[in-house]
């Protein structure tokens, strides 16, 4: 297949890596001349909403993905709308992934477990909210936080701690999200796929470490995981 990428990053060519072996075909959309993927498949250069960069990248393309959940919604939207090529994933699975208010209400629905938390678009909200859950607690961005971005720890909640973290996270621009700490020994994560056909596939366990709120080492498979708990 010619695959067609929004956003041609880091994980557009890890995705273009994986995906060469098999005979897929890569095509990007991005607006940086420059983008890591450029060297793994075709660039076209441009806004994601622009329909002068849009009408050569659809046509190359097969299906069209994003390599990250902070391309516009509605770019991806007005590619849906076009029917011109199958949209994976769909335009709601990227408009709940780029809120995390939106993800743990839809974890909460389903019945995935999650620590408590609590959504504030004020500073007066955002002092009720960490009252709420309590300290210590995390506070972060509802959107567009990554790699340690919009990311604030609260040890205490003493009036200097909050306002602090209230700055930190741009003062509301993108909304925040208060959680309650998890203790945790060590992150596990797994990658699972589902075709168009319903078909299911998961990756082996992966083991995490971050440092600073920032992805430092994987490890994969992860030590000393037991089989039961790969496939439970």
């Amino acid at each position: 297949m010619n695959i067609g990428v929004l956003g041609a990053g880091q994980l557009g060519r890890m995705l273009a890596l994986a995906g060469l072996p098999h005979g897929h075909r890569f095509v990007f959309l991005d607006p940086a001349p420059d983008a890591p993927a450029a060297d793994v498949g075709r660039l076209v250069v441009g806004d994601y909403a622009d329909p002068d960069a849009l009408a050569p990248f659809l046509r190359a393309v097969d299906a069209v993905t994003f390599e990250f959940e902070n391309v516009p919604a509605a770019a991806l939207e007005r590619i849906a709308e076009m029917a011109a090529v199958p949209v994976r994933p769909s335009v709601d699975a990227l408009r709940t992934g780029q809120d995390r208010f939106n993800e743990k209400t839809l974890f909460r629905k389903v019945g995935l477990p999650v620590p408590e938390f609590a959504v504030a678009a004020t500073l007066p909200e955002f002092r009720a909210a960490v009252a709420r859950v309590g300290a210590p607690c995390v506070a972060k961005t509802r959107r567009m936080g990554y790699d340690g971005k919009g990311q604030a720890v609260l040890r205490d909640a003493s009036p200097a701690t909050i306002d602090a973290a209230w700055s930190a996270l741009g003062e509301g621009r993108h909304g925040a999200i208060v959680e309650a700490f998890v203790p945790f020994s060590r992150e596990l994560s797994i990658l699972a796929v589902r075709s168009a056909t319903g078909q299911t596939a998961a990756y082996p366990l992966v083991e995490n470490v971050h440092v600073g709120g920032i992805l430092r080492r994987s490890t994969a498979p992860a030590p000393g995981v037991p089989a039961a708990l790969q496939h439970a």
